[in-house]
């Protein structure tokens, strides 16, 4: 089993966990370039909001997409954007990625800006 084909089997069981609670979830995916991030509704079939670092207004903003700022700005938008939405309690599914460094700057910045996770 290689390093990819684990980290999706973390994603899966994570995910079947949060099918089985019927929660709405917060979806990160980490790319060298990018960081993106998903509300999926309870039965995972629409997505509700979203926020990345290739949109050309959060590029202007931050010009490397790959760093613990960039993420922490889409976590400030995803939680803006969750909001307006009306959703205010998630699942975080960090889709198999370790919890530190850009993946957890774009958590605690989803919680302060309110989010529930």
């Amino acid at each position: 089993m290689d390093k990819k084909q684990a980290r999706l089997r973390r994603a899966r069981k994570t995910r079947a966990k949060i099918a089985e609670l019927k929660a709405v979830r917060l979806c990160v995916h980490r790319s060298n370039c990018h960081i993106y991030a998903q509300i999926i509704g309870e039965g995972g079939a629409r997505v509700l909001a979203a926020a990345s670092t290739a949109e050309t207004e959060v590029r202007k903003q931050v010009p490397n997409g790959g760093n613990i700022a960039a993420a922490t700005l889409v976590g400030k938008l995803i939680a803006e954007r969750a909001r307006t939405a009306g959703i205010e309690a998630v699942a975080f599914d960090r889709s198999g990625f370790m919890y530190h460094g850009r993946v957890k700057a774009l958590a605690e910045a989803a919680r302060d800006g309110g989010l529930k996770f």
